[in-house]
């Protein structure tokens, strides 16, 4: 007897409810942010409308003049870039190192160090606010940028180290002995080894670091004391201190703060894709 061939339609269904899925997750992530260039094009004074407006009636292009005209919020980019610039390298080098020592130790005592980073996630922020703003005002970091870079001299946070252990223990063992074997030492195994075989986690973990220390505002607004210093999302309180109800030129500001952010996840999306398909996952 012949046998029956699977109907097309079946084996089409799961990849439309995969890309259903997708434009469902996108479409939630992808509205809040159309809706907030939306209402930053609108004219200021107008009375806000009652329901969502998609399209406002008259584009006011002149609030993005207006906003940098009342906020140096180029100087506040800067201060932001600059601390990024210096905390996002820093936090991926240290976590990594942090990540392949756990990786490459005996599994018990492994274990304990997994056990203690997940303790040291449960421990609150606010709980390290009072002791860490003590140190630097002992230290006389107080205004300073350096004192917003100073958490990623240990790794900024565990769960960054524990992506990057989880990352290099699954590589195989015989790969790290193949690099002893031919002479590398631990910091040579690490950076010439284990690092490469990591690279999607290293651009996770830039990103999610970059994006905590772009969009950090207590620790800037604790630590922060002069105008020259501030960072974007203190420049977002300062517009707001000047005309709280002016919510076209507020919802600018913010569309000018997370705009990095957002190229920033569309540059990872791509370098994740190009990394998926030089390993055979998804196809060209």
């Amino acid at each position: 007897m012949p046998t029956r061939r699977p109907c097309r339609g079946w084996r089409s269904a799961p990849i439309v409810l995969h890309r259903l899925a997708v434009a469902v997750v996108g479409a939630a992530f992808l509205i809040p942010i159309y809706w907030a260039i939306a209402a930053s094009l609108r004219e200021p004074g107008v009375q806000s409308p009652r329901t969502m407006e998609w399209v406002p009636i008259s584009l006011a292009w002149d609030n993005y003049r207006q906003v940098f005209a009342m906020v140096d919020f180029r100087l506040f980019i800067i201060n932001s870039l600059f601390v990024a610039a210096l905390a996002v390298p820093l936090t991926i080098v240290v976590a990594s190192m942090a990540g392949f020592v756990v990786s490459q130790i005996p599994a018990r005592w492994r274990r304990g160090l997994i056990a203690l980073s997940i303790l040291c996630l449960m421990v609150p922020l606010t709980a390290i606010w009072l002791p860490r703003f003590i140190l630097f005002k002992e230290a006389g970091l107080i205004n300073t940028r350096l004192a917003l870079v100073i958490p990623a001299l240990m790794g900024t946070s565990p769960l960054y180290v524990l992506l990057f252990a989880w990352a290099f223990s699954r590589v195989p063992r015989d790969v790290y002995d193949a690099a002893r074997l031919d002479g590398a030492g631990p910091c040579r195994v690490w950076a010439e080894v284990a690092l490469p075989l990591a690279r999607p986690v290293v651009v996770a973990v830039a990103v999610l670091s970059f994006v905590h220390y772009w969009n950090s505002f207590v620790e800037p607004l604790l630590l922060i004391r002069t105008t020259d210093q501030m960072t974007a999302s203190l420049g977002l309180r300062v517009l707001y201190s000047l005309d709280r109800t002016n919510w076209p030129l507020l919802m600018t500001g913010a569309v000018v703060v997370m705009t990095p952010v957002v190229v920033l996840f569309v540059v990872a999306q791509h370098a994740f894709q190009q990394d998926a398909r030089g390993r055979g996952i998804i196809g060209q």
